[in-house]
C-alpha cells in the first residue's frame, strides 16, 4: 500500500520498549562519564558526545511510543487491515503520524456519521466534536470514503427530520440543540464535500464519487411519511458553505447542472399549468422547506427569522455557486443538449417566477455578482447575457415619447427590480464600456447604446447599484486623466519615466521637441469631455427612473454625498508611473500601505478600496458635500476633485507660488498632505488651483458636456424639454 509501512505488532512492541530502555541507559551512562571524567579533570567532550546520541534515541523513542500507541488505536477500532505474508502477519501503517491521526479520526467520525444518519442523536453530538478536523485532507478522505454519496445525504436528512421531530413533540430543549448540532453538522459535511469534489484537491475521492452524489441526489430516501428526494437533503449543505474552500467547477458539472436539469423535469407539467392559470412558479424546495424548519439549520441565519421563510434546492446551489468564479461560470455559461437557451437564460427567464415565488435574492444575486464582475473572457461574456437578457425583459414596462420616462407596466418592472443591483456591478466591472458605447456608437457584444440607457435604467433604480455605477466611473476617470504625459517629458527621460520615443511625440502636440503645459492641459481637457458623457447618461437615467417611480430627482444620495466628503477623487491612480514634486509630497502617506497592488482590480472593487482607505483615514476635508442639492452637483464636486488630483499628479502645479497659502507648511513652502487638511484649507487648495493652474478651464468643458442630456433621453426614447437641455 503506497505511503504505508507494514509492521509485526509484537514485534514492534518489543522494539519500541527496548529503544526507550536504551535511551535511558544511555543518558544515565553519560551521567556518569560526565562525573569521572570531571573528577579525574579529564576533558568532558565525550560525556557531552554521548548525551547528545542518548536526545536523538530518546526523540526516536518517543516518535516510536507515539506510533505504538496510534498503531494499538487503529486495530482496536478495526481502522486498518493486516496482511499475512511467508514471513509473518503486519500491520499496515500510514508512514507519517498525521496522516494516521487523520485516518483514525476520520474513520470514527465516518462510524458515528452513519450512525447519527440512522437517527442517534447521541452520534450526532459525538460526530459535532470533529467539525475543526476537515482542515485536514487525511481526515476529509478517510470521513467522505467512510460514508461515501448516500452518508452524506442521508446525514443531512436525518439532521433535518430529527430537529422537525423535536418541533414536532413541542421539545425547545432538544430543538435548540439540534439547531445547533446540525448547523454544525452540516457546515463540516459542506467544508468536506467542497473538498473531497475538488480534483485539485488532495481529499479528492475521484469522479465516480461526483456521480455517486448524482445517483443518490436523485433517489428517494427514508420511509413512509418521511420520504425525501436526495437532492433536497444534499441542498441543505450547499446553504451551509462558508465559501471556503470553494465548491470546484468539476461539482457544478456534473452534480449542479444535473439539479437544474432534475427541477426542470420535475416541474415542467406543473409550471405550464402555473403560466395558464397565473398561479405561483413553486420550485422544489429543500428538506428544510418541505419540513416547514425555515432558516434553522442555515449558518448565521438571524435568529428570530420566520420560519415561514422559504428555500429550494436550486437557490441552496447558487449560493454554493457564488463561492467562486470557475463554479458560477460552470453552471452558468453552459447550454445542456437539446436546450435552446443557456442555463443563465433559463434561470432569468423560464425559471424567474420560481425564485420570485421564494422571495430571497440573495443566492441568485450574490452568485451573478460573483459571475460577471471579473476581468475575463467568460465573466465579460455573462455580463454582457446578463446586461441583454435584463433589457430585453424590462424594456417593455415603460412608455416612451414623452419628455419624461414613465413605467406603463409597474408589475413587469417589479418583476425584474430585485437583480437591480448584480446587474449594476456587472455594469460598473465593464465600466470601460460605456465610454464606448456612447462616444464612438460602438456594441458590447450584442448590446446597442439605446439597450445600454435601458439597462442603466434598471441597474441606477437601485440606490447601491446607482453608487456601484457612479464610483466605478470615478475610477475610470481617474485612470483615463492619469494617462496624461507628466511636464517635461522628452526624448531624454521618455525610457527613465516609463515612456517611450512614440509616446512623445504622440504627446507633444505643438512640436516643439517635449511635453509643455499646454500638451498637458490639452490631453486632460480632451479626457474631460470624454469622461463627462458617461457621467451624463448615468445622473440623467438615475433622474428619469427617479421621476418614472414618483420619487424626488432632486435628491442627493448619500453615497454620492459621502464619496464628496470623503474627498473620493483626491487620490492618485495605483501604479502611477511619474508624479509632480507637489503631488508626491501629499500622496506620499499611501506608500506601504498596498495602495499599488489595486492596479489591474475591476473598477469597482478600488472604488470600493480607495473608499475604505479614506474611511480609515478618518478624512472628511469637503464642507461642500452639506449643501449638496443634487446629483449633479455632487458628481461634479467629484470631478473637480479628480481634475485637480491629475494635474497635481502631472507637475502642472509644480512650481507656482504657495508662499501665504493656509494650505502650505514649512519654508520654503510645499503643500500639505491632504490628510493633514482641514476642510477650510482643503476649500482654499481647490479655488487655489482653479485660479491659477487652469482647473477652471477644465471643469468647464466637463460641466458644458456633462450638463447636455438630449442624448441621453433620445437613446431613451424621449423628447428633450422645450427647447433646452432636460436638466
Amino acid at each position: 500500500m503506497s505511503g504505508f509501512s507494514g509492521v509485526k505488532q509484537a514485534e514492534f512492541d518489543t522494539m519500541t520498549t527496548k529503544h526507550t530502555q536504551a535511551a535511558g541507559q544511555l543518558e544515565e551512562l553519560a551521567q556518569k562519564l560526565h562525573r569521572e571524567l570531571q573528577g579525574a579533570g579529564l576533558d568532558t567532550a565525550p560525556a557531552a558526545r554521548l548525551r547528545k546520541l542518548a536526545g536523538r534515541i530518546t526523540t526516536q523513542a518517543e516518535d516510536l511510543r507515539r506510533r505504538q500507541k496510534l498503531a494499538h488505536e487503529l486495530q482496536r477500532q478495526k481502522v486498518t487491515f493486516g496482511r499475512s505474508t511467508p514471513a509473518g502477519s503486519f500491520l499496515e501503517m500510514p508512514d507519517r503520524l498525521e496522516e494516521a491521526k487523520g485516518l483514525l479520526d476520520g474513520t470514527v467520525a465516518g462510524r458515528a456519521a452513519l450512525k447519527a444518519a440512522n437517527g442517534d442523536e447521541k452520534a450526532l453530538a459525538e460526530l459535532e466534536k470533529y467539525a475543526s478536523r476537515t482542515g485536514d485532507s487525511e481526515f476529509v478522505k478517510a470521513f467522505l470514503g467512510m460514508i461515501g454519496a448516500q452518508g452524506v445525504t442521508r446525514m443531512s436528512g436525518s439532521v433535518a427530520t430529527l430537529l422537525r421531530d423535536a418541533m414536532s413533540r413541542s421539545d425547545p430543549g432538544r430543538r435548540d440543540r439540534l439547531t445547533t448540532s446540525g448547523r454544525n453538522v452540516l457546515s463540516m459535511l459542506s467544508t468536506a464535500l467542497a473538498k473531497g469534489t475538488n480534483p485539485r484537491h488532495p481529499a479528492y475521492l475521484g469522479d465516480s464519487f461526483l456521480q455517486d452524489l448524482v445517483t443518490e441526489g436523485r433517489a428517494q430516501h427514508g420511509t413512509g411519511v418521511g420520504r425525501y428526494l436526495g437532492y433536497q437533503a444534499q441542498a441543505l449543505i450547499w446553504r451551509a458553505h462558508d465559501g471556503q474552500p470553494p465548491y470546484s467547477k468539476e461539482f457544478m458539472e456534473t452534480v449542479g447542472r444535473d439539479v437544474i436539469l432534475y427541477e426542470r423535469e420535475q416541474r415542467a407539467d406543473a409550471w405550464a399549468t402555473s403560466q395558464t392559470y397565473s398561479w405561483h412558479q413553486i420550485p422544489i424546495l429543500d428538506l428544510a422547506g418541505s419540513l416547514s424548519l425555515g432558516p434553522l439549520l442555515r449558518p448565521g441565519a438571524p435568529p428570530k427569522a420566520p420560519l415561514t421563510l422559504r428555500s429550494s434546492m436550486v437557490e441552496n446551489l447558487f449560493h454554493a455557486a457564488k463561492s467562486s468564479p470557475e463554479a458560477s461560470h460552470a453552471l452558468l455559461n453552459h447550454t445542456p443538449p437539446g436546450w435552446n437557451q443557456s442555463i443563465l437564460n433559463y434561470l432569468l427567464t423560464t425559471r424567474w417566477g420560481a425564485s420570485r415565488y421564494l422571495d430571497d435574492y440573495e443566492p441568485i444575486s450574490g452568485m451573478l455578482i460573483t459571475a460577471t464582475t471579473g476581468q475575463d473572457a467568460t465573466s465579460q461574456k455573462l455580463a454582457v447575457e446578463l446586461t441583454k437578457l435584463l433589457t430585453d425583459q424590462v424594456r417593455g414596462a415603460f412608455a416612451g415619447g414623452g419628455d419624461q420616462l414613465q413605467i406603463q407596466d409597474r408589475a413587469l418592472f417589479d418583476r425584474y427590480a430585485p437583480l437591480s443591483y448584480p446587474l449594476s456591478r456587472a455594469i460598473s466591472a465593464n465600466i470601460d464600456q460605456l465610454s464606448r458605447l456612447y462616444l464612438t456608437h460602438a456594441v458590447w457584444g450584442d448590446i446597442a447604446p439605446e439597450d445600454m440607457s435601458y439597462a442603466l435604467v434598471l441597474a441606477g433604480s437601485n440606490d447601491k447599484g446607482f453608487e456601484a455605477l457612479v464610483r466605478a466611473q470615478v475610477e475610470h476617470m481617474r485612470a483615463e486623466l492619469d494617462t496624461a504625459p507628466p511636464i517635461g517629458l522628452n526624448a531624454s527621460n521618455a525610457q527613465q519615466l516609463g515612456f517611450s520615443l512614440a509616446d512623445v511625440q504622440r504627446f507633444d502636440l505643438n512640436g516643439n521637441g517635449q511635453v509643455d503645459i499646454s500638451d498637458t492641459l490639452q490631453f486632460l481637457t480632451d479626457r474631460a469631455v470624454e469622461e463627462a458623457t458617461p457621467f451624463n447618461h448615468l445622473l440623467e437615467v438615475r433622474r428619469q427612473i427617479l421621476i418614472a417611480q414618483g420619487m424626488d430627482d432632486q435628491k442627493t444620495d448619500e453615497s454620492l454625498k459621502t464619496m464628496v466628503r470623503d474627498t473620493i477623487g483626491l487620490l492618485p491612480v495605483p501604479g502611477a508611473k511619474q508624479m509632480g514634486e507637489l503631488a508626491t509630497g501629499v500622496f506620499g502617506h499611501l506608500a506601504g500601505k498596498g495602495y499599488e497592488q489595486l492596479t489591474g482590480a475591476a473598477y469597482d472593487e478600488i472604488s470600493r478600496q480607495v473608499a475604505q482607505r479614506m474611511s480609515e483615514q478618518d478624512r472628511s476635508l469637503d464642507e461642500a458635500y452639506q449643501t449638496l442639492a443634487n446629483n449633479r452637483l455632487a458628481v461634479g464636486r467629484l470631478a473637480e476633485q479628480l481634475l485637480a488630483t491629475a494635474m497635481l499628479n502631472k507637475g502642472l502645479l509644480d512650481g507656482l507660488r504657495l508662499q501665504d497659502q493656509s494650505f502650505a507648511i514649512g519654508n520654503p513652502p510645499k503643500l500639505k498632505a491632504f490628510a493633514d487638511m482641514s476642510p477650510s484649507e482643503y476649500s482654499s487648495f481647490l479655488e487655489w488651483s482653479r485660479g491659477i493652474g487652469g482647473v477652471s478651464d477644465l471643469l468647464d468643458r466637463f460641466e458644458t458636456t456633462f450638463d447636455s442630456t438630449n442624448k441621453v433621453v433620445a437613446y431613451l426614447g424621449l423628447k428633450p424639454q422645450g427647447s433646452g437641455d432636460a436638466k
